[in-house]
């Protein structure tokens, strides 16, 4: 028998959508508009539809005003999907007994012809397994689901410590629930969603400089990535872990790390490929590879013209247009391109949404930069003490101070001296 209900809301959802002559990414995309453009899933969709996940309470106001049902109809439908639910799993542990009463019986006459012994507690044991295995906590499965949904959409405005406190919960919920036994196609989805979680976790970690710490949760990403057999997944953490030691002074261990993420993506224009490919960019050319720097460049933006509405959604899983220049403006930042990297830092600020705090501070330092390289070190160490004194001190640390300190040793004279006296400060 299959797990859908058929007066559940799986085919309700997917009933109302295929009416409507939608896809699931065209459905995922009404969904994101009707909660004001904020990134939605459209896997997640998926899950619903198959009744693989049920949506929770948080999400039926949502559904009612887009598919057009009151809110009471979807409660009835998600408690018809999980009377369904209950009653296969019955079937399924009854049919169960009568084969274990028919092994049984078959085994002790078996045992009585060859003079085994059966060994005590082993079939408990198998018993508890599974019991174990078919009452796995889809509420707590349902709610980290949630969770990596509610955090993969930035900082927001916030201090990358106050999103990490948040997240603590959490990670204590994560940890218990992989412990426990779940099903196969169960475990995929977990796997996939604490590699997601674990490699927020990451990113928070590098941005407030804490690289040790950064490096170990991206190593438990990727192998939480791999488990899931997700590849886009995995070339996700490959590229995000490359902007470790991008950002503090490792570039060929950068570049070979994007160089996997991008063998990992394949030839699909994916938010992954088009990270990839611009950190491949910035990599090369700290080397001094100018030439490769360029020709990622290219590639960075022939797959960022490609990407769906989903893949350029502005969270920290996909790759929007303000992402791409601020990537780029640091490339050519670093070739001493000043012109392109104006251009792409004059790009970016205008796709960015107050307040992006961090994110502005970054692309002021690069045009701190430019001046630098521009032969104009006054200058350049008046911008970027200008930028350090305004930053709130929650962002006086990890990568923005990098930059920052990068800068400064490139100056001479009066301007490494002012520029030091405001960093000191």
């Amino acid at each position: 028998m299959g797990m859908m209900a058929p007066d559940g809301i799986g085919a309700m959802l997917r009933g109302i959508r295929e009416s409507a002559g939608l896809t699931r990414d065209e459905q995922a995309l009404a969904l994101q508009e009707a909660q004001g453009g904020k990134w939605f899933d459209p896997e997640n969709l998926k899950r619903w539809e198959t009744e693989r996940r049920l949506p929770t309470p948080v999400w039926h106001e949502l559904l009612a005003e887009v598919y057009g049902r009151s809110v009471e109809e979807i409660v009835r439908a998600v408690a018809a999907s999980r009377r369904y639910r209950r009653a296969q799993r019955r079937a399924g542990v009854e049919g169960e007994e009568d084969a274990a009463v028919k092994r049984r019986q078959f085994l002790g006459v078996a045992a009585g012809a060859t003079g085994a012994v059966a060994l005590p507690g082993i079939a408990e044991a198998r018993q508890g397994i599974n019991a174990g295995l078919s009452n796995a906590d889809t509420g707590d499965l349902d709610y980290l689901q949630g969770a990596f949904e509610r955090h993969r959409g930035g900082y927001r405005g916030r201090p990358p410590g106050a999103v990490l406190a948040q997240m603590r919960n959490d990670l204590d919920l994560l940890q218990d629930v992989l412990s426990r036994p779940h099903r196969a196609s169960a475990r995929a989805d977990l796997a996939r969603t604490a590699a997601g979680i674990t490699g927020l976790v990451a990113i928070i970690q590098h941005d407030r400089g804490d690289q040790r710490d950064s490096l170990g949760w991206f190593a438990t990403a990727e192998q939480a990535a791999r488990e899931s057999g997700d590849r886009h997944m995995l070339a996700w953490s490959l590229a995000r872990h490359a902007m470790v030691p991008l950002n503090y002074g490792a570039p060929n261990a950068a570049a070979e790390l994007a160089i996997r993420a991008r063998a990992e993506a394949g030839r699909t224009p994916t938010a992954a490929a088009a990270l990839a490919a611009a950190v491949t960019a910035r990599a090369l050319a700290s080397t001094g590879d100018h030439k490769g720097a360029l020709r990622a460049v290219a590639d960075a933006r022939s797959i960022a013209e490609r990407l769906d509405a989903a893949q350029g959604a502005d969270t920290w899983f996909g790759y929007p247009l303000q992402k791409h220049h601020v990537h780029l403006s640091q490339a050519f930042t670093l070739m001493g391109r000043t012109r392109e990297a104006h251009a792409e830092q004059e790009a970016a600020l205008f796709l960015t949404r107050s307040p992006s705090v961090m994110t502005r501070a970054l692309l002021a330092m690069d045009a701190a930069t430019c001046l630098k390289v521009d032969g104009d070190d006054s200058a350049a160490a008046d911008a970027a003490a200008d930028v350090w004194q305004r930053l709130p001190s929650a962002y006086r640390d990890g990568l923005i101070r990098s930059r920052a300190d990068a800068l400064h040793q490139s100056l001479v004279g009066s301007a490494h001296s002012r520029l030091g006296d405001a960093l000191a400060s």
